[in-house]
């Protein structure tokens, strides 16, 4: 069973990640398309917290309730890279999810360009080859 939840997980993350890229794909966006790319990261990195975490549970690791255990855990098995970052993807979409003005979103937009997106992609590479 645990096997299966984070395979029926993922499909929502590829769901969650493909409207993510079409938000990114607009050029110069205007405050509503900024704020559509900062929702669809903040759903797409809630998905990949609890995707991580019900994998990480299916190959046998109990202690991951968090987003901070999942990504923790995720690095230390090597599932992901840039732990670093990870924690900072986090901290992002905490800090999102509380404070809305125009030069968070600014910041945050261009860290989901440059940083965010690409590992969020790369977390969806390795798991699809799990399939």
């Amino acid at each position: 069973m645990k096997d299966i939840r984070w395979k029926q997980r993922f499909s929502n993350y590829e769901k969650a990640l493909r409207h993510l890229e079409e938000a990114l794909s607009v050029e110069n966006p205007d405050i509503i398309q900024k704020a559509g790319m900062v929702h669809f990261f903040e759903m797409t990195f809630e998905l990949s917290w609890k995707m991580l975490k019900d994998y990480l549970e299916a190959q046998g690791f109990e202690e991951v309730v968090s987003p901070r255990n999942a990504i923790k855990k995720a690095f230390e098995t090597s599932l992901i890279q840039d732990g670093h970052s990870w924690i900072q993807m986090l901290e992002n979409r905490n800090l999102t999810v509380h404070t809305y003005d125009e030069e968070t979103a600014d910041q945050v937009v261009a860290a989901i360009r440059e940083t965010y997106y690409p590992l969020l992609k790369e977390l969806y590479e390795k798991l699809k080859a799990e399939f």
